[in-house]
């Protein structure tokens, strides 16, 4: 049997095509791979030597994988000779070859990011400049935008659109910067990563002769994922081609999510206009995903304007409609999701690796993790780190743990020059030295620290004791107030959300969003805390019993980590999920503002990028897909009222288990923006023990309430309300509890039922 017929009528066609510009539209879980690898054996068993042929991918795996398939029809002889890898890989290997003609050594160096970055930092300091303002991090990324777009230094400093718009950033100098920089890596004899494109273009663009040897060596070029090419990509990939034409691209403009990386949608959606006679074949049988699925992502996806039309169908089975569930807030949202895990695994016998939870924020991994891991729910993070583990969230739970245990030498390490305070390596080194000899904790030497007699300046002397202040003062604000107030004011005495807030980069905007997501779960829990306050418990909303919780979740980190060989559930941001697939997709947060982005909602392009990440969301399911969304969510510490994500209202309701649910929020949101969350939506409830009653009450109840009136508590049973105090939504009752006593609840959290006269 030949392995054409592995392939389906339109598959086989695309397979089969040699000469000519080619453009293959493959719709998600359409067998994309198989395509191009059968294509490439095809070449070459109709006479093309390998030699001619180009595949570029957009990781390593990619091509190993198209590599080995490919050498198992074909033999390692033949498929070792074609030029496969990725864009960076491929076009290194050609800038070694050629190197003397860019003024290069051909054993140039390859410069990583904290390669670049260090090298920014010591030009930084070197100009005076304050690395407060001139982060070397966003310097990076200014500088990489720049070379992705083909702007070398000199034309970026004459660019008076490019000047006005560093001006109005407060950053006039970064032209110089990024001309220093260029210089410097030319001397070196280095080249940074996003150099191994922009190097690449002035190579072929400045020596024919150079273009003409590569463009007769390339006869043929395949290019996978086309929609994820940025302009340098696209530009080299124009030059390559133009001899022949015989260049084959595969992509899907719905899957094109990767604008902030560079990546232009505009690559394959003008491909046409740049090859007319190109011919198009459309891969739109799914082979992954139930038929309920397949259509759901079809009406979404619909929406877009700027796209290829395709139509994506399936043979596999109907399949159970997608699930979709209102919750009240982020914290049953995680407890909905990590209940349904255990139901799944019971009903359908399968393990945790057959579920995926995505989101489109890290931060929003805080609650989810915390839900399964109470639930010995065992998972891992996806292309990140645990929540808890995070560098930015461990530094500041090491301000934490000095306020409650000083003598904790690891926390001491962590925070003694964070955010940097002038006191360096040398000088804790002193006084880590210091405390053995003497028996004692780093920080019982720094409290005393004439005594210690370390050789040290009196300006360092002055920062450790302005640093020892700083502690104290936080250590006795722990002893009065609850847990988020001093978690709140730490994040902002130390500066350390001043610090990620100005920086604009997304990994800068990633920490902020961590600090104030841990700085929501603290708030979250000082009010549940007050909602369930004992008598004659001592502080329970004390920053010490945070960390209590805090630590048991993180030793649960620990044990998880050294358990490779469990079955874990997978959790990961959107953006990490393309080209996975599980049997059962979880998709949380789908809120306005969250999911789609807030920063996405004024721009038509930046929507439908939101959208087609929804659309990757969707179709990353076999069997099912679940959709929930929280009706508040804590964000920046305090309490907010969500709407659910339009995209939900984009889905036809008969795919969706509450037909009734999804037509109400249809009608809602095709109304004129700023419609409110419809109160008919009856939330999902979670699993209670026995006797349990009631939810926590909407702004429209609260309205209800007045002195007198009867209500149950599902822990303190009936009681009347003897007091109300505070605004909606942050309103507070005294209630009179039969046999209890009063105890005043907080009513956006307390599950009060309201009992009729």
């Amino acid at each position: 049997m030949s392995y054409l017929d592995e392939l389906n009528d339109v598959q086989r066609k695309a397979a089969t095509h040699i000469n000519g510009p080619i453009m293959v539209l493959a719709g998600a879980g359409s067998g994309k791979t198989r395509v191009l690898t059968f294509r490439i054996a095809h070449l070459i068993e109709k006479g093309v030597d390998p030699f001619h042929i180009l595949s570029l991918t957009f990781t390593n795996k990619a091509s190993r994988e198209m590599k080995t398939r490919i050498s198992r029809i074909v033999g390692d002889g033949m498929s070792k000779s074609i030029w496969m890898g990725t864009f960076h890989s491929v076009f290194s290997k050609i800038l070694r070859f050629e190197a003397d003609r860019i003024g290069y050594p051909s054993n140039f160096t390859i410069y990583d990011s904290d390669d670049s970055k260090s090298l920014l930092k010591t030009i930084i300091k070197e100009l005076n400049l304050d690395d407060k303002v001139y982060k070397p991090s966003l310097i990076q990324r200014r500088i990489s935008s720049a070379k992705n777009g083909l702007i070398n230094a000199t034309e970026y400093q004459k660019d008076t659109i490019i000047y006005n718009e560093d001006v109005q950033a407060k950053k006039p100098m970064l032209g110089k910067i990024y001309g220093i920089y260029e210089n410097r890596c030319f001397k070196a004899g280095a080249m940074d990563f996003d150099d191994l494109l922009f190097k690449t273009n002035i190579l072929l663009k400045t020596n024919a002769d150079i273009l003409f040897k590569y463009q007769e060596k390339f006869k043929f070029i395949m290019v996978d994922e086309f929609q994820d090419t940025n302009f340098a990509q696209s530009n080299i990939l124009k030059m390559l081609a133009a001899r022949h034409e015989n260049i084959c691209v595969v992509g899907d403009d719905a899957q094109s999510i990767y604008a902030f990386r560079g990546a232009n949608i505009q690559n394959i959606l003008q491909f046409k206009s740049l090859y007319p006679d190109v011919t198009t074949y459309k891969l739109e049988q799914n082979y992954r995903s139930t038929k309920t699925i397949v259509e759901a992502a079809n009406h979404v996806i619909s929406n877009n304007k700027e796209q290829l039309q395709k139509d994506v169908w399936t043979h596999n089975d109907q399949g159970e409609q997608i699930k979709l569930i209102k919750c009240l807030s982020e914290t049953e949202e995680g407890s909905f999701i990590a209940n349904e895990i255990l139901e799944l695994k019971t009903r359908d016998s399968c393990n945790e690796d057959s579920f995926a939870i995505l989101y489109r924020t890290n931060a929003q991994s805080r609650a989810l993790e915390e839900a399964l891991r109470k639930r010995n729910i065992h998972y891992r993070i996806y292309g990140g780190v645990s929540f808890y583990q995070r560098k930015e969230v461990k530094d500041i739970l090491g301000y934490f743990k000095m306020c409650i245990n000083p003598n904790d030498e690891e926390a001491f390490k962590r925070i003694l020059n964070y955010p940097a305070r002038g006191i360096g390596k040398t000088t804790q080194d002193k006084i880590i030295v210091a405390a053995s000899e003497e028996g004692k904790s780093p920080w019982e030497i720094v409290l005393n620290l004439d005594q210690a007699h370390l050789p040290l300046t009196a300006a360092v002397k002055t920062k450790i004791n302005e640093f020892v202040y700083l502690i104290r003062s936080f250590q006795v604000m722990a002893a009065e107030k609850d847990a988020y107030e001093v978690g709140s004011h730490i994040a902002s005495a130390t500066g350390i959300l001043r610090e990620f807030y100005a920086d604009k980069t997304p990994e800068g905007v990633s920490r902020y969003e961590n600090i104030q997501e841990l700085l929501s779960g603290m708030k979250e829990f000082s009010e549940i805390a007050l909602e369930e306050d004992e008598e004659d418990a001592k502080n329970p909303r004390a920053l010490g019993v945070f960390m209590e919780d805090v630590a048991l979740l993180t030793d649960v980190d620990n044990k998880d980590a050294k358990d490779d060989d469990q079955p874990k559930v997978s959790m990961m941001t959107i953006h990490s999920a393309k080209g996975l697939e599980y049997p059962y997709v979880f998709i949380a947060g789908m809120e306005e503002n969250l999911f789609p982005s807030q920063l996405s909602v004024n721009s038509r392009s930046e929507l439908e990028e939101e959208r087609r990440l929804f659309y990757v969301a969707l179709t990353r399911a076999e069997k099912k897909a679940f959709i929930s969304f929280a009706s508040t969510r804590f964000k920046y510490g305090s309490m907010n009222y969500c709407e659910p994500s339009r995209f939900i209202g984009e889905i036809d309701p008969s795919l969706i288990e509450s037909p009734a649910i999804q037509k109400t929020l249809k009608r809602e949101l095709t109304k004129p923006a700023g419609f409110k969350l419809a109160d008919h939506i009856a939330p999902r409830k979670l699993v209670k023990p026995i006797g349990s009653s009631g939810s926590a009450l909407g702004a429209a109840d609260m309205a209800k309430l007045e002195i007198g009136t009867k209500v149950k508590h599902e822990r303190f049973g009936n009681g009347e309300i003897v007091g109300l105090e505070g605004e909606i939504p942050d309103r507070k009752a005294t209630v009179e509890f039969r046999g209890v006593g009063k105890k005043q609840l907080l009513l956006k959290f307390a599950k009060l039922q309201i009992l009729e006269s």
